[in-house]
């Protein structure tokens, strides 16, 4: 396509990670995967430096680009706001402009019941999400006005239809796409569109647990009617780039389910 060459995206969690056959593990990595073949300059942000090195040892190898990989961590008891400034900061010493902020890191304890879950499960995942949302909206706000860019914030089926065992998960992405309709109206007459995905897709951690719990993957996961998984590449990442594209500025507000069929609703 073109239009995001040159430009510059912030994606949080965009750490490599890969499967067993050598293709994007993760839906991070993924999504930063496709932006860099549309030749667009990366800051990438996690906690793990080492998979963020080598994110962009492969991704400047690959796809000639520049990555901008920045350790951080929005989490209960730390200067976030600092944390975050700093990352936006980088992002602007180094490339002197955002046009796309992906907000897709997320952290929680799933599979604990809301009656046994402890105050510290629960800011696990409202920190590391929507503490993280908020902070990372504000912080590139200006910048994004000024290149008419967009934002695309990740929520989930967890939160949209209730899912057992995740109550703070659900919380946190719930509270995102609140968040994303309040920024769409206040932020859409700078030109600011905002949207939201809710993803099912394949990762090293799905294939991880099918090999270590062969019984409880197929107890708990389930087949959407797509017939396959979501490609953390081809079928997330890409619909990430539409998301950021001219043809799609109209869109503003909207949440988006990319789970092969699953996610139907009203």
């Amino acid at each position: 396509m073109g239009f995001l060459k040159g430009k510059t995206a912030i994606i949080t969690g965009g750490g490599r990670a890969v499967l067993n056959d050598g293709s994007c593990g993760s839906i991070g990595y993924g999504i930063a995967t496709a932006y860099a073949k549309e030749r667009a300059n990366l800051v990438i942000t996690g906690r793990n430096l080492q998979k963020l090195e080598d994110a962009k040892e492969e991704l400047e190898r690959l796809y000639g680009i520049q990555v901008l990989p920045v350790q951080a961590d929005v989490n209960a008891g730390t200067d976030n706001e600092a944390a975050v400034a700093n990352v936006v900061k980088r992002a602007i010493d180094t490339f002197g402009r955002i046009d796309v902020l992906i907000n897709n890191a997320q952290a929680s304890a799933s599979g604990v019941s809301l009656a046994d879950h402890t105050t510290e499960q629960f800011n696990l995942a409202l920190y590391s999400g929507l503490y993280a949302v908020f902070y990372y909206m504000k912080a590139c706000y200006p910048y994004l006005k000024e290149t008419k860019g967009s934002v695309i914030n990740f929520a989930s089926g967890a939160g949209l239809f209730g899912n057992y065992g995740q109550c703070a998960y659900a919380a946190a992405k719930e509270g995102i796409r609140g968040l994303s309709r309040v920024a769409a109206t206040e932020w859409g007459a700078d030109g600011i569109n905002v949207n939201v995905v809710c993803p099912l897709a394949w990762t090293a951690q799905l294939e991880n647990f099918e090999k270590a719990y062969p019984e409880a993957f197929k107890a708990n996961v389930k087949m959407p009617p797509a017939g396959h998984y979501g490609d953390v590449e081809k079928e997330i990442g890409r619909a990430c780039v539409q998301l950021a594209s001219p043809d799609f500025k109209y869109m503003n507000g909207e949440t988006i389910t990319l789970e092969g069929g699953m996610g139907q609703r009203p």
